[in-house]
């Protein structure tokens, strides 16, 4: 019979993560292997962030489970189907991760990721909601030796002062002894193949040099193009936040030029070709601003400046900027419509997209709605179209019905909201087919048409 103290002189010294020490980040082959053996990775939550990032551990490490509390998302994901359309349905077929909605197949993992949505409430102010429930989740499975990193975009202090607490209390462990935290926030742009994960450097961050180490090696393992050590969570935490109240900051600027452009009756974006052809100039163009990052992560930071006794003045300016652009888009049509002589409460108009961005079916955040919500204040119930989405999703996130078509017949007045592929392919010849007589209002949200090429009974704008 084989002696306790023998069995146990048998086992790897791996087994417990706290142990693994790095050379500056540079693995030596025998070590990766072993990294890689040891670390049992759980990704929770599996939307347009997290799904990426579990089979991009399921490439590089055994058995990593992806875990998500919708049932038919599972089953879907399962049947090789992505709803978000970001993952080629081949890699779905074709990897080992274990896609599961069943709390029970995280118990034995070591690393968590938890990439859930973070979004506002009605009054513009973080909801924490699905962060604070699926810490729940992971502190239910958690375990000593377990790191949990974040992905999802918060206010600085947030993984500090939300998270943390939640772990501990139901897990009963202590944060910094029992178990470690890192954060480290995701950069994937939906709809985009070419800034993918493995593309983008990642920040990473842990709450010591241990910590931070092991965040890193696990990044470094699927992301090729390199990671930064930030200095703090905190650090990481913001770097990520401002990354989109810059961008939200700079379309405000060029959504406000548009609005005095329109004025002078010059079109915006002749103003913008003309000025980059200057080297320093940013290339930002006016339009809707929605979606579950540009448009809500800002707000996360205001608040919590606001917390602090700061009141933010440019970042808000520039919220209420964008915010208002898709009713700006729809009092435009009307006064386009007056002009001609046209009854507005009597117009058919279509709106062309519904998502919050080109080629996306994401719906979540879209600000076509609010140009659909003004129009009806004048009287007009337009008719949407948008095949890259369903009637149930439609009706479920906005309450409104789709049109077909063959609903789009002897209009009054087109909006292109939304430049979807699809649209563009059609040429604007179609696009002037829609309005009756070939005449009418074409309204091009992204100045994405050429309208050299359309007749002069038809009357054109652009934001």
């Amino acid at each position: 019979m084989t002696s306790s103290r023998h069995r146990n002189a048998r086992r790897p010294a791996i087994r417990e993560p706290r142990k693994i020490r790095y050379n500056c980040g540079i693995w030596h082959p025998r070590q990766e292997r072993a990294f890689k053996i040891l670390e049992r990775i759980a990704v929770i939550g599996l939307g347009y962030v997290g799904l990426p990032v579990a089979l991009a551990f399921a490439r590089q490490f055994p058995d990593v489970v992806g875990f998500d509390i919708h049932a038919a998302k599972v089953e879907q994901l399962r049947a090789g189907f992505d709803v978000t359309g970001e993952v080629d349905p081949a890699d779905l077929q074709a990897t080992s991760l274990r896609i599961t909605c069943d709390p029970a197949d995280l118990a034995d993992r070591t690393v968590f990721v938890v990439a859930v949505p973070t979004p506002v409430d009605a009054q513009k102010r973080p909801d924490l909601t699905p962060l604070v429930r699926a810490s729940e989740t992971v502190g239910r499975a958690l375990r000593p030796g377990a790191i949990v990193v974040y992905e999802s975009t918060v206010y600085p202090g947030v993984t500090d002062e939300v998270c943390a607490p939640v772990l501990e209390r139901v897990s009963g462990l202590r944060r910094g002894v029992d178990f470690k935290l890192g954060y480290s926030p995701e950069r994937i742009n939906p709809g985009d193949k070419v800034h993918t994960l493995e593309r983008i450097v990642k920040v990473v961050s842990g709450e010591d040099a241990e910590s931070l180490e092991r965040v890193a090696a696990l990044y470094s393992a699927i992301v090729p193009a390199g990671v930064h050590r930030a200095a703090s969570i905190p650090v990481a935490e913001a770097a990520k936040v401002i990354e989109n109240t810059q961008r939200d900051v700079n379309i405000a600027l060029v959504n406000e030029l548009a609005m005095i452009f329109d004025r002078l009756g010059i079109r915006t974006r002749d103003v913008l070709e003309a000025a980059g052809t200057k080297w320093n100039f940013l290339p930002f163009k006016p339009g809707l601003v929605g979606g579950h990052c540009i448009g809500v992560d800002p707000y996360y930071l205001t608040t919590k400046a606001q917390e602090l006794g700061y009141h933010p003045e440019v970042i808000l300016a520039g919220r209420r900027i964008n915010d208002g652009m898709g009713a700006f888009v729809a009092r435009k049509l009307v006064k386009m419509l007056s002009l001609s002589d046209r009854p507005v409460r009597a117009a058919r108009v279509a709106v062309l997209g519904l998502t919050f961005k080109e080629d996306v079916p994401d719906l979540r955040n879209s600000k076509v709605p609010d140009i659909v919500a003004e129009l009806r204040e004048f009287g007009v119930e337009p008719l949407i179209h948008d095949p890259m989405v369903t009637a149930e999703d439609v009706q479920e996130e906005y309450g409104l019905e789709l049109a077909s078509r063959e609903d789009l017949v002897d209009l009054d007045a087109v909006i292109l909201a939304v430049a979807h592929r699809s649209f563009l392919q059609r040429g604007t010849e179609e696009l002037v087919a829609m309005l009756k007589g070939r005449q009418g209002c074409l309204l091009d949200v992204k100045a994405v048409l050429d309208p050299a090429g359309l007749p002069a009974s038809v009357q054109y704008w652009s934001l």
